[in-house]
């Protein structure tokens, strides 16, 4: 199966451009890659570089190295992603644009900020970054001025978003479902359903058929929870680039050291870590994985001589990543093909395959950054702080709108028919803000530096 002209629909129609010199050849670019170009040019991704990945922006002066940020991680997961998709026979365009705005959505200080946000937001639905991230594609990231989803005319404020293709939105939607009791992740507010039904292939009022008249094949329709192939794809990239980067970072740091894998007890406690959060395999296949690992000649050299900084240092930990990344990349493209065949592979005819052993590695892994870095007592102090400035500047906005919001969110909370939309207007508000930005507004609207 190709891409058919159902994935490759957008929601509302565009204007042809007007602005290119007489006899100048026309716009060749596929819509796929006219969609990561969107993406590419947002202004929310450029505002990733202001949000925190693992250690805030600006954090870690002190160590060699820049910490990555949201913007630094999206753009390593477009590219382990668009590589993957190319093994596959998966449209690397579709790939690398959900790589790019997977983490668009996320708020001030990262899955901290995520958690405030979400607690002040109770009322309105509460607060997710993926959902979030669905909210920018497709209403608040200004390119097109449209009508609703379905031909009912929306306020001229109201946008619909980077009007990218069908195929790209279900592409990014890493959780392809509404907020349901007992489970933490969604992507979809309820307000945002329609578009959701849109781009999963579906009416409007959730039945099978297309506004576009295009033909079922392909949809999404029928699919339930499950996610095309990707989303899957830029699923593990996700898990792929946050595992090994974020432990490059902490060595660059001094903060984790392959060689404590070494002790039995250490590697027993990192692995019990990572099957609690992070795999469905036991502690024993996690603990095994890490022995493997310090089997590597890459990971042995860097256990055995350690980090000092020195050139050669940088060069074995920058040789390590490297190789790690390759490491699970190529296994899950080996097994994919290995079950479905050579490919091309696209949308839902297939489901990516992840050995068992690579997938209790990247937990393994995950589960390092986790016990060296984010739990240490120092941290979890500042994260403590970020969170109550968050709970405070939604407080003071809420009491100032709309004159304290930006036009577009005072707009949108003049416009609003009660409490929840005007609450949700601030609730976006915030969560497009930088870590710099949260404080700086903080301290102008409460009087206080935080």
């Amino acid at each position: 199966m190709s891409y058919t002209e159902h994935d490759r629909t957008r929601l509302h129609p565009e204007p042809a451009k007007g602005g290119a010199l007489a006899g100048a050849r026309p716009d060749m670019r596929s819509p796929f890659a006219r969609d990561r170009a969107r993406v590419l040019h947002s202004a929310a991704l450029r505002r990733l570089a202001g949000k925190t990945q693992v250690v805030g922006p600006g954090e870690g002066a002190e160590v060699s190295g820049v910490p990555r940020t949201r913007l630094t991680h999206s753009l390593e997961v477009a590219q382990i992603g668009r590589g993957i998709a190319e093994d596959l026979g998966a449209d690397p365009d579709i790939v690398d644009t959900a790589g790019l705005a997977h983490d668009i959505g996320h708020p001030p200080f990262g899955h901290n900020g995520e958690h405030a946000l979400d607690d002040a937001a109770q009322p309105c639905g509460g607060f997710e970054g993926n959902a979030q991230t669905l909210r920018i594609l497709t209403r608040l990231e200004p390119k097109i001025l449209g009508t609703g989803p379905f031909g009912d005319p929306e306020p001229a404020e109201i946008t619909g978003g980077l009007n990218l293709t069908r195929a790209s939105l279900d592409a990014a939607t890493k959780y392809p479902w509404p907020r349901r009791p007992g489970t933490a992740k969604f992507g979809v507010y309820a307000d945002d359903l329609a578009v959701f039904t849109w781009l999963r292939g579906g009416a409007p009022d959730g039945g099978s058929a297309h506004t576009d008249g295009a033909p079922a094949d392909g949809a999404a329709v029928g699919h339930g929870d499950r996610r095309c192939l990707e989303a899957q794809i830029m699923d593990w990239a996700d898990d792929v680039a946050y595992s090994v980067h974020d432990v490059e970072d902490a060595v660059r740091a001094g903060r984790v050291s392959f060689g404590g894998l070494a002790d039995p007890d250490e590697r027993a406690a990192v692995a019990a870590l990572a099957a609690k959060h992070f795999t469905a395999e036991p502690v024993s296949a996690v603990e095994d994985a890490a022995a493997e690992l310090l089997t590597l000649p890459v990971v042995a050299e860097l256990a055995a001589r350690g980090y000092d900084s020195t050139l050669g240092a940088q060069v074995a930990l920058k040789r390590l990543t490297s190789e790690l990344v390759g490491r699970f990349a190529s296994a899950a493209v080996t097994a994919t093909q290995a079950a479905y065949g050579d490919g091309p592979l696209r949308r839902y005819e297939a489901d990516l395959r992840i050995p068992a052993r690579v997938a209790a590695e990247v937990a393994l892994l995950k589960a390092m950054a986790l016990r060296y870095v984010m739990s240490d007592r120092r941290r979890l102090a500042l994260q403590e702080g970020q969170r109550q400035l968050l709970a405070e500047l939604i407080e003071v906005l809420l009491a100032r709108s709309p004159e304290a919001l930006e036009p577009v969110f005072g707009q949108a909370w003049s416009d609003a028919a009660g409490d929840a939309e005007r609450l949700r207007a601030v609730i976006d508000q915030v969560a497009t803000l930088t870590d710099a930005q949260a404080h700086a507004w903080h301290a102008w609207h409460t009087g206080r530096h935080a």
